[in-house]
C-alpha cells in the first residue's frame, strides 16, 4: 500500500486522472489524501467530485474554503455571484443533495499517528497542538453534519474574530476555527490572522509571517500537509509539506508519497 497526498483540484479533472496514472493509483490498495478545495475555478468541478467520492475509503479529503462555499450555495443561504459560475454544473445536478451531504461529512483535520502526519487546507494555529486542532476541527465538523448545519452557513464568512482564544464561545468561536483551518496564510506578530496578503510570504509587509513560521508552535514536530497558498507553491520539507503549486493557474498538479523515508514529488502539467 502507497500513500499519496495531492495539492489542490478545484474541479481540474484531466490534470488529476493525469496524475493519478503517473503514480499508478490503484483504490484497491492505495489512499490517497487531498489537501481539499476539490472543486471550483476549474472546468469540471462536477466531475472531479463525483470521481473523488467514487473513490470511498481510498481516499480522506480535508474541506477547503471553495468546497465550504459550495455548500452554503447549495443550502440557499448565500447569493450566488458570477465568480462561481464553474459551480452551476453542480448545483443543477441531478445529484445533487447526495453530492453535497457527502461533501458536508469530509473533515476539517485528518491525523495519522503511524506517520505523525496533520493534512489540513490551509494551516492550524500556533497555540494548537495536534490534539487541539483535531479537537477544534471535530466542533465545526459536529455542526455542519448536524441537521442545523445551515445556521452555521450563514454565520461562517468574516474575517473576525482575529485572534484565538479559549473564551471564545458560539458561531465566533466556529468562524475562528474554520478560518484558521481553511483561508489563514500570514499571521501578525501579535497573533493576528492576515486575510489582505495573499502573495509570496518575501512580500508581505514586516510584521506579518506564514503561520508556520511563528516560534514555539505547539505543533512543531508533527509532519503539516496544506495546501490553498499557490503563490508560496510547492513546499517539501520534512515537518511541512505546502502542495499547492498552482494547477488551476496552469502550473502543476503534484502528489507526495507520504509513507515513505524518502519523500518522492510527482508532477503533471496543470489546466490549460
Amino acid at each position: 500500500m502507497a500513500i499519496y497526498a495531492i495539492g489542490d483540484l478545484q474541479g481540474c479533472y484531466d490534470p488529476f486522472r493525469m496524475l493519478l496514472d503517473e503514480i499508478g493509483f490503484d483504490p484497491a490498495r492505495d489512499k490517497l489524501w487531498l489537501v481539499g478545495d476539490l472543486v471550483n475555478r476549474g472546468p469540471k468541478s462536477l466531475k472531479t467530485l463525483r470521481y473523488v467520492k467514487s473513490l470511498g475509503d481510498a481516499v480522506i479529503s480535508v474541506l477547503g474554503n471553495h468546497d465550504l462555499h459550495l455548500i452554503a450555495l447549495a443550502s440557499g443561504k448565500v447569493g450566488n455571484g458570477k465568480r462561481f459560475e464553474t459551480l452551476q454544473k453542480i448545483l443543477k445536478a441531478e445529484d445533487r443533495d447526495e453530492l453535497i451531504h457527502w461533501l458536508r461529512h469530509r473533515p476539517l483535520a485528518h491525523y495519522d499517528e503511524s506517520m505523525d502526519t496533520l493534512l489540513v487546507h490551509a494551516g492550524t494555529h500556533p497555540e494548537w497542538s495536534v490534539r487541539k486542532t483535531l479537537a477544534r476541527a471535530a466542533e465545526v465538523e459536529a455542526e455542519l453534519q448536524s441537521d442545523d448545519y445551515k445556521d452555521l452557513l450563514k454565520q461562517m464568512y468574516g474575517n473576525t474574530p482575529r485572534m484565538w482564544s479559549g473564551k471564545l464561545k458560539g458561531y465566533k468561536r466556529l468562524r475562528f476555527i474554520i478560518n484558521c483551518l481553511t483561508r489563514m496564510r500570514m499571521i501578525t506578530d501579535n497573533g493576528r490572522l492576515n486575510f489582505a496578503h495573499s502573495g509570496p510570504p518575501h512580500r508581505a509587509r514586516k510584521n506579518l509571517v506564514p503561520w508556520f513560521e511563528v516560534d514555539d508552535a505547539a505543533w512543531w514536530g508533527t509532519r503539516v500537509v496544506f495546501g490553498h497558498w499557490s503563490a508560496l507553491g510547492l513546499v517539501v520539507l520534512p515537518d511541512l509539506v505546502c502542495l499547492d503549486s498552482g494547477c488551476i493557474w496552469g502550473r502543476q498538479l503534484t502528489a507526495l508519497r507520504l509513507d515513505t523515508k524518502v519523500a518522492r514529488v510527482y508532477q503533471v502539467p496543470g489546466q490549460v
